[in-house]
């Protein structure tokens, strides 16, 4: 069998490290692997690297690399040749990251080791590792659109403060006090905005990055949402709109109070702007969310409204999904799936009882170790 026909056994047996070895067979990693041997030629074409280069493994066996592989920068230049892997300098061991690009203008990120046989000594292996680019694209469009969104939102209320400062400042003389007042209400209430909008930003960047802090300490569930109906009533909504239901006996509940009431304040402010009806409010003791611990605090929060269209449902905690054309800027709800979920419970969304939306997030008791 001549090596540009061989099975797939054989491409996988020609990877160094093989199966014997290592227990995986080539066309099981994610990324693209090709691996080119002494002479140049092409031993090893994994199946990530066919699907990303449209082309079949058996194409790509035995042919020179530079063929098998034709890649270009960003400027038109052929890569193995810029490169020169085995005719380059003796200590270079590694090509870094970057992107290049695949005939017809794909884009694709390549790195490339270097196997020499000894320290400076000739290329036994090149050993190239292809990865498709469309992810990093995905996350560079949500970036942007993050940014743009952002921007959006920010730049409402600051025309406003900018503009009733400008006034005031001008023709302050001008004005009655009830005027002044309304004025000086209205810029505060948009600094308000733009700190909510800041503090998203440092949440969503804390959830990205893994990096968002749950400080623990008992928390009343029950209470936590009463006050949240409380300040509702204040503001002139009628009690009658909430129903509070609490099933006794609760456990212990261990969270971060100010996060388990941003997550509160989410959830309820979307059943009272998008939804209709009574709102209800359930919270019992479950079955705990994470492995090792046996009871869990359950809250769901329901409305009588049309609901989440169902095609819509698998969208609800990604960022910018807005359920109605009424404002905000559609990243709550991915920062209440962050937040329970650094707390290590789960939510889900539905259909209530109703017909309306219902949120359910499930947190672990989290009782520290020295209570139990």
């Amino acid at each position: 069998m001549s090596v540009g026909t061989r099975s797939a056994q054989g491409v996988s047996e020609a990877c160094a490290g093989g199966p014997a070895e290592l227990g995986i067979d080539p066309d099981q990693l994610p990324d693209g692997l090709v691996v080119a041997d002494e002479q140049g030629r092409v031993i090893c074409f994994n199946a990530a690297a066919a699907r990303i280069t449209a082309r079949p493994a058996e194409d790509a066996l035995g042919q020179r690399l530079e063929k098998a592989l034709p890649l270009e920068d960003l400027e038109g230049r052929r890569w193995w040749q810029l490169t020169d892997p085995y005719g380059g300098l003796a200590i270079r061991r590694r090509q870094p990251e970057r992107n290049l690009l695949l005939p017809g203008g794909r884009e694709v990120l390549v790195s490339a080791q270097y196997v020499r046989t000894g320290p400076t000594g000739p290329v036994h292996r090149v050993v190239v590792s292809l990865r498709d680019t469309e992810a990093r694209r995905r996350t560079e469009r949500s970036h942007a659109e993050l940014i743009a969104t952002v921007a959006h939102e920010l730049r409402s209320p600051l025309t406003s403060v900018k503009g009733f400062t400008a006034t005031l400042l001008a023709k302050w003389e001008r004005f009655t006090d009830d005027q002044k007042r309304l004025m000086l209400e209205t810029v505060d209430a948009d600094a308000d905005r733009v700190t909510r909008l800041i503090a998203e930003l440092l949440d969503i960047s804390r959830i990205d990055s893994g990096r968002l802090e749950v400080r623990r300490q008992p928390v009343d569930i029950g209470a936590a949402v009463g006050r949240h109906i409380q300040a509702y009533v204040a503001a002139g909504l009628a009690a009658d709109r909430f129903l509070l239901r609490l099933e006794q006996p609760l456990p212990m509940l261990w969270a971060d109070p100010d996060k388990i009431d941003q997550v509160l304040s989410n959830l309820l402010e979307n059943a009272v702007r998008h939804g209709e009806g009574t709102v209800t409010i359930d919270i019992t003791p479950t079955a705990s969310p994470r492995e090792g611990e046996d009871t869990g605090t359950s809250v769901t929060v329901s409305d009588e409204g049309p609901g989440i269209p169902e095609e819509s449902m698998n969208r609800v905690f990604t960022r910018f999904w807005r359920g109605s054309k009424r404002g905000g800027t559609g990243l709550g709800l991915y920062i209440v799936k962050g937040i329970v979920e650094a707390h290590g419970g789960t939510i889900t969304v539905g259909r209530g009882p109703q017909g309306g939306a219902e949120f359910r997030f499930t947190l672990p008791v989290s009782t520290p170790a020295y209570l139990t």
